[in-house]
C-alpha cells in the first residue's frame, strides 16, 4: 500500500512535469534549487514506490520516503494537524510507516529476501 501510494503520487508528478506552478511551490517552501527538488521528490516517490511494491532496496526506499515525508512534515508544521487545512496528518501517518519498513525491511515475500540482501 505505501509503494502504490508513492508510485501513485510520483507518476502524477512525471505527468505534469516541472511545471512553473511546482516549481515556485518548492521554492516558496524554501527548497533550493526548486527543480533538483522536484526531481528528487519525483524519484523517490516514483522509483521508490516501485521498489517497494517490489520489496527491492525495500529499506533504503523506506527511509529515502520517510525522510521526504519529515520534510513535508516540517513544512506543514505550523498549519496544525488536521489534513484538510495543509496540516501535518497525512504525511506524518506514511512518514511514520515508512519508518517502520525501513527498520523491519522487506518481508517474506521480497526480492531482497529472494536475494538475500537486505539494502
Amino acid at each position: 500500500a505505501v509503494g502504490w501510494n508513492l508510485l501513485n503520487h510520483g507518476w502524477g508528478k512525471i505527468m505534469v512535469g516541472p511545471t512553473a506552478g511546482f516549481l515556485k511551490a518548492y521554492a516558496d517552501m524554501g527548497y533550493s534549487p526548486p527543480q533538483f527538488w522536484f526531481w528528487t521528490a519525483t524519484g523517490v516517490e516514483f522509483l521508490g514506490g516501485i521498489a517497494l511494491i517490489l520489496g527491492l532496496f525495500t529499506r533504503f526506499f523506506a527511509a529515502a520516503a520517510a525522510i521526504e515525508m519529515l520534510c513535508i512534515f516540517l513544512v506543514y508544521w505550523h498549519n496544525g494537524f488536521a489534513w484538510l487545512k495543509s496540516g501535518y496528518e497525512y504525511v506524518l501517518l506514511w512518514g511514520l510507516i515508512c519508518f517502520a519498513i525501513s527498520l523491519r525491511g522487506g518481508g517474506p515475500y521480497s526480492v531482497d529476501r529472494k536475494l538475500g540482501v537486505q539494502l
